[in-house]
Parts: structure tokens; C-alpha cells; sequence
């Protein structure tokens, strides 16, 4: 029952600060708008993240289907929408749900992606042949993170693709950095992971970090 708690307080906390405090920001930067600095640097990284992710699913998907899980404003959905994947793409936002759809509303692959706002735990979304879930869980303490890899692996026919920050001296200042910014622009604090604790608890295929300034994650596959 603790673990259900500090898992839906957390969930909370990150749908306020995307909803109410950050969404002018995430929405530039996740478009092709200008940005400087720090900005830039996520950006790429975000870029380099996502591309590893496809990288590591069919390049044909028809008759697949994915779960998006934190889906964002939707970059990933439409991409693997555009191999022919049936997408169910779900994010805590409501407005960066609407924001994806928005993007999306124009190209052919729409047709074949279910937006929606709310728990990517849900298991009424019900299995699918992949799950991606990327920089969706790395605000969650090691036991959320654990509990929610392991529910989403088990609604999955042939991999689970999700990322993680990993214990590094640059996150580390990176952290310390974003403590002393205005509480107001505060977005609520990534936890950073145990790699081996991760390869300890799954079946982990392949596993990559990305490194870009003040982005750094890592990719990792659970296999069945």
C-alpha cells in the first residue's frame, strides 16, 4: 500500500508541474523553435534518445502494437505509427496530450494512434507487442521504478524499451544546479538508478547511454 502511495503522490506532483509550471517550455522545446544553452543540449540529447529507441524496433510494424507510456508531445508515437504500428499513446498531461495530438492531426499515421491522458499503468490498455517508456520514469524512487518496469514488462510480447538516469558525477551537479533555481521553476527531482540493480531484477538485452550537456540517459530493453 506505501509503494501504491508514493507512487500516485509522485505521479501528482509531475502532472501539476507539467500541466501548470512547464508547458510553454516543454512545448518550444520540443519543436523546432530556437533555444539556447542548457536548452540546446537536452534537446539534442532528447533527439539522440529517441532515435536509439527506434533503432531498436522494426522498421516494419504493421500488425504490432505499442504502448507509448509518457508519451510527451508524441515525436516517438508518430514515428513508429509511421511503420504501421497500432499506438496507444498515454501521458499524466492533459495538455501535452492535446499538444501531441495537435502535431499529429496533419500526417497519414494519425489514424492509427490512440491519444489519451492518464496512468500508463493502467492495465485496462491491456498487452501489447512493445512497451516504450522514454524519460517517463525517472522522477519515481527505485521501488516506483522497479514495481513500474515490472508491471509494464509483463504486458509485453517481445520487449519493454525504457530509459533511466544512471548515477553519474554530471547528473550529480546537474541535481545540485537545479536545487538552487527558484522554487516555481523547479521541475520535480530525477532519481537517479542503479544500473546494476536494474540488470539484478530484469532480463536487460541492450543498454546505451546518451550524453548531451545536461541530458544524460540511459536506454535499456527488457526481454521476456
Amino acid at each position: 500500500m506505501m509503494q501504491a502511495q508514493t507512487y500516485q503522490k509522485r505521479r501528482g506532483e509531475i502532472e501539476t508541474y507539467f500541466d501548470r509550471t512547464a508547458m510553454a517550455a516543454w512545448e518550444k522545446l520540443t519543436s523546432n523553435a530556437p533555444v539556447s544553452g542548457i536548452r540546446a543540449t537536452v534537446r539534442a540529447g532528447r533527439d539522440a534518445m529517441r532515435n536509439t529507441l527506434l533503432s531498436w524496433l522494426p522498421e516494419d510494424m504493421h500488425g504490432l502494437r505499442l504502448l507509448d507510456a509518457g508519451c510527451g508531445t508524441g515525436a516517438l508515437a508518430l514515428e513508429v505509427a509511421g511503420r504501421g504500428a497500432e499506438v496507444v499513446a498515454i501521458d499524466l498531461s492533459p495538455q501535452l496530450v492535446a499538444l501531441a495530438a495537435q502535431r499529429a492531426a496533419d500526417h497519414a499515421a494519425a489514424s492509427r494512434i490512440s491519444f489519451s491522458a492518464g496512468d500508463m499503468l493502467d492495465p485496462a490498455l491491456g498487452r501489447f507487442d512493445y512497451v516504450v517508456a522514454m524519460d517517463s520514469i525517472i522522477h519515481y524512487r527505485p521501488e516506483d521504478t522497479f514495481s513500474a518496469i515490472a508491471q509494464l514488462a509483463a504486458r509485453c510480447e517481445r520487449a519493454m524499451l525504457f530509459t533511466f538516469a544512471p548515477r553519474t558525477p554530471l547528473l550529480g551537479a546537474a541535481l545540485a544546479f537545479g536545487k538552487i533555481l527558484p522554487r516555481g521553476d523547479r521541475s520535480p527531482a530525477i532519481v537517479p538508478q542503479s544500473e546494476n540493480a536494474l540488470r539484478e531484477k530484469f532480463n536487460i538485452g541492450r543498454s546505451k547511454k546518451i550524453s548531451s550537456g545536461f541530458y544524460t540517459s540511459q536506454a535499456m530493453e527488457v526481454l521476456p
